[in-house]
């Protein structure tokens, strides 16, 4: 909703220039503190009393809103702009008549307002409200799927069958039927994951690029290598073909439009006579008819089937209230068997009051939104589930459009923007951050953004949106005027105030244009692309991501043209930069600059301990300068309050002073060398940090060198070798849940963990070390969840107590040694006897000779204990 972000965003400058030492001098304060007042009644309106009312009068109220506010907006900033870039602060200069307009319009829409009011009264139809953010989630994560059981054994039959040949199997099924959950959940089956040796998956939609669809069927569930950004479709299709040759391996093709599209990445899929398996989900009929005449068709949901869906996604395992079963089987009738509308609407009402009032309210929309023509009934109902969404939440949904299409999003790089657009509204007991991370929940609840990979601390590291609910967002935010997205030819970008250009709009030579149109945009907030940042015009921008091409030349010397931004990120891995880049030590008229993220090596100047806005800095390295002490006695040294994330600082000395100016850093990233202590023991001064990685290379004995804060929750240690008897200072962490030591961050052939410690310790991952005897119980790691042991070339074993711990859900040992991989499989064997069906075992091995050895002891110990089913283990090739 526009209306809310404009109205939030005014709040939050008005709030940073109170605050600001110069700038606040420069604006007469009752002015400020009296538009304050008329937004904060404003903001009230739109929170409490449009929330759900479907009617041309709020339309109209809630647009003439968003103008006003983006006027304030361009008032207060083009001032702010205009006094910084004048190089000097003029006290009360702000021009009275543009203030005075704005005010008088503000004061005219809240007359309207409060007519509405009187109008609608007590009306109770019209003020609906929804439960907040704090409401729990309710997940219903299964290997099976509501109203497709008989599909899902169908298809687990033909991935199993006896045909030894290549096999291709098409699912076909109109948008939001099921098609990629049936595969996913067949593809994530104890039985499938046993049965192939490789399982990928790759997305393709209706416009696809082919060089992609190699790198996401390399990098299936894990990271991309950089490398393979260097290589050309025909080495990355040579490479996976060389990767698939010889190995049963399981392909999901998912969303595929045409034919052309398959016969390009088709030739690269050796039939090996092994059993190999092709899933390809479609919703043309013709694409599925191609691969097999028999596919298997997905259809609309009965009553009972869609009820069951219904309930399981409103309430999980509690089950409908029965005031409410009548009206709920009222709607769910009139989704009409499809399951996503069902899911959405689902997410919707169990996340609202379970009142009789707000869920006649909901019956009665459906119908007339059902009336639009039949193809697009699926729309209209996801259209509901916007129109009742909160207010807060809107913002955010929308913005979900400024990805591409089946982007996988990084959870972090959108609480950022988020923040940086000013959608958030803060309050004394969370960060913005914190209620970000709660909104993205609420979303996640609803249905509405999906869940799509977790994170070391369980936390949702990387979400995705539905191309259906994208196309939604769109619709709305274009309609809207909250987002213009670009995606065939650049138009309508002068009166843009966030401005997004697909990379099609590169590919059809229109980079020329898109330059010369922004320039006439100067009241451009945000601008997503992957053309270079060449903005001189556009003095308000607030946003800016760019995909692809650093600017050598634009970070030194045009950045500081953009004194309005708050968000700067160039995000493309693939592409850093070698050389060092010196930011211009005039930086600091960046006023509200909030987040820097920039892929190279990057060298910023003092001025940075000036900039009070400042909350995170993410650079692959950073040269960080010691913070310079103020001239002037009389004051204080300036404290940068807001800063959680400082990465990756090279070389700076942790002295008391550094760290009394970084208070709040929660995520730090550190690399050092031998040639100084660089008083790292100091960071145990930084009582807010809660993710800590570093890297101390060429150093000896790091843990006597280091101390930790007690809010620690995340340690990565690389390098260093330290000594796993010193382990204990970072056992005795009372809050360390996640834990990560690599390239001999410690070394030594033995350890002995203390009992007592690691006591909330969920999550433990050791990567290349020659530790040999590892002397561990279920008593040394209590809670532990989650055990990865990679390249451990001495391990002897471990040890079979490891497998007691109750809360164990997975252990993954990869290149480490035979007997490792053999204590593994016991630890599996052991859990399976004992009725543990909640512990997932998964052993890689590198060599052919080597997996042909450790399979003939899988044969042994199947001969010796014939009740071993090995469903909760699984052994693949490197």
């Amino acid at each position: 909703m526009a209306a809310y972000a404009a109205l939030v965003s005014v709040f939050t400058i008005i709030d940073h220039i109170q605050n600001h030492p110069r700038l606040s001098i420069s604006f007469d304060m009752n002015h400020l503190e009296s538009l304050g007042e008329k937004v904060g009644f404003l903001l009230d309106f739109v929170e409490n009393d449009t929330h759900g009312v479907v009617s041309n009068q709020v339309e109209v109220l809630e647009s003439q809103i968003a103008s006003a506010a983006y006027a304030a907006e361009d008032v207060i900033e083009s001032h702010v702009v205009d006094q910084i870039q004048l190089d000097e602060i003029a006290t009360g200069s702000i021009p009275m008549l543009e203030l005075q307009k704005v005010m008088e319009d503000i004061d005219s829409i809240k007359k309207k307002v409060l007519e509405f009011k009187d109008e609608i009264g007590s009306n109770n139809d019209l003020q609906l409200t929804s439960t907040t953010s704090s409401t729990p989630l309710i997940t219903t994560d299964k290997s099976s799927m509501v109203g497709f059981d008989e599909q899902l054994l169908q298809l687990l039959d033909k991935l199993t069958g006896q045909r030894s040949n290549r096999r291709v199997i098409p699912i076909e099924g109109m948008v939001g039927i099921g098609k990629t959950t049936l595969a996913k959940v067949a593809c994530e089956h104890s039985l499938i994951v046993h049965h192939f040796d490789i399982r990928t998956w790759v997305t393709i939609s209706q416009k696809y690029n082919v060089r992609e669809l190699f790198v996401q069927l390399l990098s299936w569930q894990s990271k991309p290598d950089r490398e393979l950004y260097r290589e050309t479709k025909e080495q990355l299709g040579d490479k996976l073909h060389k990767k698939l040759w010889g190995r049963r391996y399981l392909i999901v093709v998912d969303d595929i439009w045409s034919l052309e599209a398959w016969d390009r990445i088709n030739i690269f899929f050796p039939d090996n006579n092994n059993g190999s398996r092709i899933v390809v989900t479609t919703r043309i009929s013709d694409v599925a008819f191609h691969f097999d005449s028999l596919f298997i068709k997905l259809n609309f949901l009965d009553e009972d089937k869609s009820w069951k869906l219904f309930c399981e996604k409103s309430f999980g395992q509690v089950g409908c209230p029965s005031e409410l079963e009548d009206l709920g089987k009222e709607i769910v009738k009139k989704c009409k068997g499809l399951p996503l509308a069902i899911s959405v609407i689902g997410g919707l009402l169990g996340r609202s009051h379970m009142t009789q009032e707000y869920w006649k309210d909901i019956a009665k929309d459906i119908p007339s939104i059902l009336n639009s023509r039949e193809d697009e009934n699926c729309s209209s109902i996801l259209s509901l589930s916007y129109t009742y969404l909160p207010p807060h939440l809107k913002p955010c949904f929308l913005y979900m459009g400024i990805f591409p299409e089946d982007e996988e999003i990084r959870v972090t790089q959108l609480i950022k923007l988020w923040v940086a657009e000013g959608f958030i509204r803060s309050n004394k007991s969370q960060s913005w951050e914190e209620i970000a991370r709660g909104y993205l929940n609420d979303l996640i609840g609803r249905n509405l953004i999906l869940k799509h990979m977790l994170g070391s601390n369980g936390r949702i590291k990387i979400c995705k949106i539905h191309d259906l609910l994208r196309n939604l967002c769109l619709e709305v935010a274009q309609k809207e005027e909250f987002i213009s997205v670009m995606e065939e030819k650049p138009r309508g970008t002068e009166r843009g105030r966030r401005i997004v250009f697909s990379e099609k709009i590169l590919h059809a030579n229109y980079e020329s244009r898109v330059l010369h149109t922004l320039q006439l945009g100067s009241l451009t907030r945000t601008w997503v692309t992957s053309i270079d940042g060449r903005l001189s015009n556009n003095r308000l921008l607030r946003v800016m991501s760019c995909n692809n091409g650093r600017k050598k030349k634009y970070l030194r010397r045009h950045m500081v043209d953009q004194v309005n931004m708050r968000y700067l990120a160039y995000n493309d891995e693939s592409k850093i930069m070698s050389a060092c880049v010196k930011l211009p030590s005039s930086i600091a008229v960046l006023w509200n600059l909030q987040t820097i993220i920039i892929r190279g090596k990057i060298e910023v100047p003092s001025q940075i301990w000036e900039m009070r806005q400042l909350r995170h800095l993410d650079m692959f390295s950073l040269l960080l300068p010691i913070p310079p002490r103020s001239c002037d006695k009389q004051h204080d040294e300036i404290v940068l309050h807001n800063l959680q994330t400082l990465k990756e600082v090279i070389n700076f000395v942790w002295s008391e002073e550094a760290c009394k100016r970084v208070p709040n850093v929660r995520k730090l990233k550190i690399y050092a060398d031998s040639s100084n202590d660089y008083s790292l023991y100091n960071i145990s001064h930084l009582h807010k940090l809660e993710s800590l990685r570093c890297s101390l290379l060429g150093t000896d004995n790091m843990l006597q060198k280091l101390a930790f804060p007690c809010s620690l929750k995340k340690l990565s240690l690389s390098y260093g070798n330290g000594l796993w008897e010193d382990l204990t200072v970072i056992g005795s962490l009372p809050c360390l849940e996640v834990l990560k030591l690599s390239m001999d961050s410690v070394k030594g052939t033995v350890w002995n963990p203390v009992e007592g410690e690691f006591l909330r310790l969920k999550f433990l991952s050791i990567y290349w070390s020659y530790l040999v005897y590892w002397n561990a119980g279920s008593s040394h790691f209590p809670v532990l969840e989650k055990l990865v042991l990679e390249l451990m070339l001495g391990l002897d074993e471990i040890p079979v107590e490891i497998g007691e711990i109750s809360t164990l859900e997975f252990i993954h040992v990869r290149l480490c040694t035979e007997s490792a991989a053999v204590s593994a499989m016991k630890i599996a064997e052991e859990q399976e006897n004992a009725c543990n069906e909640g512990l997932r075992v998964r052993v890689v091995i590198e060599g052919k000779d080597e997996l042909e050895s450790f399979q003939e002891k899988m044969k042994q110990s199947e001969d010796d204990d014939i009740n071993f089913t090995r469903n909760n283990f699984q052994v693949g090739l490197f």
